[in-house]
């Protein structure tokens, strides 16, 4: 626990605090986009099946 407070209060520790907050910015756009997009293709599928019926 100890290594882990030095690590967070020391110059390194923000360079892991930067690397972290960019993770979970890029991580938030990655899971929206898969979601958006996932959803788009859902619609586009129904319809192609609903026209070759």
């Amino acid at each position: 626990m100890d290594n882990l407070r030095k690590l967070w209060s020391g110059e390194d520790g923000q360079d892991v605090a930067e690397y972290s907050v960019m993770l979970a910015v890029i991580l938030v756009i990655v899971v929206g986009t898969v979601r958006l997009i996932g959803s788009n293709a859902n619609n586009v599928f129904s319809q192609v099946a609903s026209g070759v019926q």
